[in-house]
């Protein structure tokens, strides 16, 4: 497999763009930590840590709202199986983030807040989470998001407070531009969220494929809660771009339309904010074939012992059959660290479990490589620094809490309109 790193140079592989600050080999993990206990030193405290979640159950990142409160449920599972041991019970408050046109997140912060949890995770959305990051930090509880990408999350004054297990969008801008280069294209088209994920994600994709020799010919911005895209697919069409980069959320299933058979489909390019399987959609069959996009995070096809685990897991809660897996493992992996850190910390105070959430990723460089919840907890048990690898990847925290560590899939649609990992 080859390597993404931070220069100009871009090869893809397997579905799969590995990126970081240096040439990086993933030691992604397949499983989901179905590890058999095993004898550790007995706790010196009993925990009782409490999370609250604020992830999308409504608004225009709504379909991501099942595989990410499934991947914490699955994680909370594991973690209290192993309490006998480890002296940690872990329960999970979950709560709606909505987005920024619904707002949900005005009752539901507060809610949440009020339940008394060390941290929250979400929101899914980076515009949604800018929203609440001042009140949940002032309260001394973490923020940990699964899903924001937003570069403005490294360099905010979150109080040493706010982490993310996905990576800043300047990693998957310089991918997908280069992606968009790489298959020939000369001038691109984009229709982008005017959000701090999408305007953002959009200089980055620009940035790269304009250093690749491109040329971004127009790049219509719309808001959230907008019905109709009509101007903006006009003005991309009339610029007769070779390829069109959508840069949205939800909405993209009403801009697609207006699109087919304006341009080819495999000229069309998704991001994370949008990939999603659109069998349901009642797109024409091969309406999308060829189309590729990018999600941060290993190939699903990698992990896809995780996402079996997590289907059984799911069937066996009687929930929902899942449809989608984006950021189920970043945010199965946030719980898990959350976890840990408050182990490591012995105590459920969210400042104190803040200050241990680089040391368990690995970010302190001195701990002992685990990738399950319970090898790891027996390491702390037993004296040592444990270092989470998890199922989302290495992640590593630097000391703003961003990733370290990061890889980049890479997806192209099928006939059905669903998507698969491009094999290049």
């Amino acid at each position: 497999m080859s390597v993404f790193t931070r220069s100009r140079t871009t090869t893809v592989l397997g579905g799969i763009a590995l990126v970081g600050a240096s040439a990086l080999v993933l030691a992604g993990c397949a499983g989901g930590g179905g590890d058999e206990p095993t004898e550790s030193a007995a706790p010196t405290e009993e925990l009782s840590l409490k999370i609250g979640t604020a992830l999308p159950q409504t608004g225009n990142l709504a379909f991501l709202g099942p595989p990410e409160e499934a991947g914490v449920a699955y994680a909370q599972s594991q973690i209290n199986d192993y309490t006998e041991t480890s002296g940690l019970d872990l329960e999970v408050v979950f709560g709606d983030s909505g987005d920024t046109d619904n707002k949900a997140y005005e009752t539901e912060i507060p809610r949440l807040l009020g339940e008394d949890v060390s941290a929250i995770i979400g929101a899914a959305s980076s515009g949604t989470s800018l929203q609440f990051i001042d009140q949940v930090v002032g309260a001394g509880v973490i923020q940990f998001s699964p899903a924001n990408t937003s570069d403005a999350f490294t360099t905010y004054e979150d109080n040493g407070l706010y982490f993310r297990t996905a990576p800043s969008d300047v990693l998957q801008g310089e991918v997908l531009g280069n992606l968009i280069a790489e298959d020939g294209n000369q001038t691109l088209g984009m229709i982008v969220l005017n959000d701090s994920y999408g305007t953002g994600l959009a200089g980055y994709v620009k940035e790269a494929f304009e250093a690749a020799g491109g040329e971004v010919v127009a790049e219509p911005t719309y808001n959230t809660g907008d019905t109709s895209f009509d101007a903006q697919v006009s003005e991309v069409l009339a610029a007769d771009p070779d390829a069109i980069a959508l840069i949205t959320f939800e909405e993209v299933t009403t801009i697609l339309p207006s699109l087919f058979g304006q341009i080819p489909p495999e000229k069309l390019y998704f991001v994370d904010g949008n990939l999603s399987n659109f069998d349901d959609e009642g797109f024409p069959a091969g309406s999308l074939t060829g189309a590729k996009g990018t999600l941060p995070g290993l190939s699903i096809d990698s992990i896809s012992a995780f996402t079996d685990e997590l289907d059984a897991f799911v069937e066996g809660e009687g929930m929902e059959p899942l449809t989608e897996y984006s950021y189920a493992a970043e945010s199965f992996d946030a719980t898990v660290l959350l976890a840990l850190a408050s182990l490591a910390a012995q105590s459920t105070e969210g400042t104190a479990i803040a200050e241990k959430l680089v040391e368990v990723s690995g970010g302190s460089g001195d701990g002992e490589k685990c990738d399950t919840f319970a090898a790891c907890a027996d390491i702390i048990l037993g004296g040592g620094t444990a270092d989470y690898d998890g199922i989302s990847g290495p992640i590593t925290f630097d000391e703003v809490g961003d990733p370290t560590e990061a890889s980049i899939g890479i997806y192209e649609y099928l006939d059905d309109n669903t998507y698969v990992a491009y094999e290049g």
